[in-house]
């Protein structure tokens, strides 16, 4: 995997929306700092996330944390825990497996044979 000429970080691509001040901003990107070793693979000028939430410090807010690559299906995350700073760990957390699972489903074709393994003609041997 190569890095990118101008890698995406949180600080880079994070635009607060509903629910959040640009106040919130700095406090919500210490929160997606872990984000950045995952985002570095890609273009910062390609790449943006956005994170919102709705019905803040009332009974079933839900924080929503959109994620846009170019060339690639947006990612949506939500999370509707009680406490906004888990809310917010918890859709941060949610796209890191995302952006992990789509790391390796994007994988060269010259490393699937790693990956698939035929499967033993009698599967019983392996109890």
């Amino acid at each position: 995997m190569s890095v990118a000429a101008d890698p995406a970080t949180v600080d880079k691509c994070l635009r607060v929306g509903a629910g959040f001040s640009q106040g919130d901003r700095n406090w919500i990107a210490e929160q997606f700092a872990t984000l950045d070793a995952r985002l570095a693979a890609f273009q910062a000028d390609a790449t943006e996330l956005e994170v919102s939430v709705k019905d803040r410090e009332a009974p079933g807010q839900k924080v929503t944390l959109e994620c846009w690559i170019a060339g690639r299906p947006k990612i949506v995350t939500t999370s509707a825990e009680e406490e906004l700073h888990a809310a917010l760990h918890d859709v941060r957390d949610d796209l890191r497996r995302r952006l992990n699972d789509a790391k390796t489903r994007q994988e060269p074709r010259s490393n699937r044979h790693l990956r698939e393994r035929p499967e033993p003609e009698d599967a019983t041997e392996l109890l």
